[in-house]
């Protein structure tokens, strides 16, 4: 062959390991085998009922949770997922690589949006609570699932929060989740795609187990507290207000009216 032509695939070989050195790796360990398999409810199988409303008609439904995508925002303006007892596991899966959903018709944020960022890339619904199969762990690396959050933010009172409601779940037989950030104009961006960075999440947990559903809700700004999550408890109501979502939308009337104005935590603590 050419001297001339060697050189160039070289080159050109050289050019596609980087690229895909640069779309893969980003400090996060590669994909495990898949492991501890086992059957479990999914989103769109139960709690229909508590499928919020969805102000951008983008409501995509994945095997372990469903999300209603906001492109304005490039990220979820919900997610919706179940925490059964039999979700609860120890199983130790390494981080795969972050993706796109490919069920995002708009397309899901790149997560080189939050590459030296200084945010997080902080999961809705969290790895933590799918670790029964590492499909479903795997499943919550999509980049429709995250959305920018501070650090300490991250790692400190919404982890204690996420963990709190593994507990409940335990408690409870079971709780259903509702969370995202809230999102309105004016927000600042990260990222060539400006993922808007919300001041603050929320998080709604929804226990059927009894004869009546019983619910709490928090509002908790994506900044470091020590104070306990329930210093931030709030009612549906003010949540709706915030995102123009309804959240209980397919419950009776007078269900959803109670546990939206609902401010009771003795039944949480």
């Amino acid at each position: 062959m050419n001297r001339k032509y060697t050189y160039i695939l070289l080159v050109l070989l050289v050019t596609t390991g980087l690229y895909f050195a640069e779309k893969y790796v980003d400090g996060s360990p590669s994909s495990e085998p898949e492991t501890a398999k086992q059957s479990n409810t999914s989103t769109t199988e139960f709690g229909k009922e508590y499928l919020p409303s969805s102000t951008t008609g983008a409501i995509v439904h994945h095997s372990h949770y469903s999300l209603s995508y906001s492109e304005k925002h490039e990220q979820a303006e919900w997610v919706a997922y179940e925490v059964a007892k039999s979700h609860l596991s120890d199983n130790d899966f390494d981080r795969p690589y972050f993706i796109e959903d490919k069920k995002v018709r708009s397309g899901s944020a790149d997560w080189r949006n939050y590459k030296r960022s200084g945010y997080d890339r902080g999961h809705l619904c969290p790895a933590g609570a799918r670790r029964f199969s590492y499909d479903a762990y795997k499943e919550t690396f999509l980049t429709s699932n995250i959305s920018p959050q501070n650090h300490e933010f991250n790692s400190g009172i919404w982890n204690r929060l996420e963990q709190k409601v593994r507990r409940w779940a335990n408690e409870h037989d079971g709780v259903y989740v509702i969370t995202g950030g809230i999102l309105k104009d004016g927000l600042k961006t990260i990222g060539s795609e400006k993922v808007s960075i919300p001041n603050e999440f929320y998080k709604i947990i929804i226990d059927n187990s009894g004869s009546k559903p019983k619910a709490i809700a928090f509002l908790i700004p994506n900044r470091d507290s020590s104070q306990s999550y329930f210093e931030y408890v709030t009612t549906i109501d003010i949540l709706e207000s915030k995102t123009g979502i309804d959240f209980l939308e397919g419950l009776p009337d007078a269900t959803e009216s109670t546990l939206e104005s609902s401010l009771e935590i003795e039944h949480w603590q």
